[in-house]
């Protein structure tokens, strides 16, 4: 079992980090195998909504997002973490999700998934509101804590000094592992996954 953890904020070893770490050391207790994947500070464009991605699997603007795109298919679980900017996700990791989902959603179905943001004090709600829709359009299956996946800091000592935080970050891997094992028992026991009904779509047009 491996979760693929996304560092959506352009500091390597910041705030953001420092919580995906806590969690990522839990899984290790627990037996689960994790990947942080930094979105880093190359430009990341928004999808062009060209449709060359549709048969081939891959985003035609070849960067970091091909790079998810791969090790999402390999994970078993995904967890996303980003900074706090103006109330929302940051702008880099914003793009990558979008061209992503639009990319390999279908492919992700089922799987285990989870938000995490960091804000030095405001705008953690939205955020991670915005963040979870790509989990629930695409039916994977939404972790949660002991309380919303958020930590509070300006530097990664403020951070490891959020005591409630961390343990939410630590609660989030409890929850994230029980669920994989708890897909890995189902589907030894020969359980079936869903079927999804597909093809449908409509607007508001008459």
């Amino acid at each position: 079992m491996k979760v693929l953890l996304i560092n959506g904020s352009p500091h390597s070893g910041g705030c953001t980090f420092t919580a995906l770490s806590e969690i990522a050391d839990t899984l290790h207790l627990l037996g689960v195998e994790s990947e942080i994947l930094h979105v880093g500070t190359s430009p990341v464009s928004g999808c062009l909504a060209c449709g060359g991605c549709a048969g081939k699997g891959r985003c035609v603007i070849d960067d970091v997002v091909n790079v998810a795109i791969e090790k999402a298919r390999e994970c078993d679980g995904l967890i996303v973490g980003s900074p706090v900017h103006y109330a929302a996700a940051g702008g880099a990791v914003t793009s990558l999700l979008d061209r992503m989902f639009y990319c390999i959603g279908s492919e992700m179905r089922g799987k285990p998934a989870a938000a995490v943001v960091s804000a030095r004090r405001g705008g953690t709600t939205a955020a991670l509101d915005q963040l979870s829709k790509y989990f629930t359009m695409n039916a994977m299956l939404v972790v949660g804590s002991t309380y919303w996946n958020m930590v509070h800091g300006s530097k990664p000592d403020d951070v490891r000094q959020d005591a409630e935080g961390m343990q939410t970050m630590r609660n989030l891997a409890r929850g994230m592992a029980w669920i994989l094992m708890c897909i890995e028992t189902a589907d030894k026991a020969g359980i079936k996954r869903p079927l999804y009904e597909s093809g449908t779509r409509t607007n508001f047009i008459r």
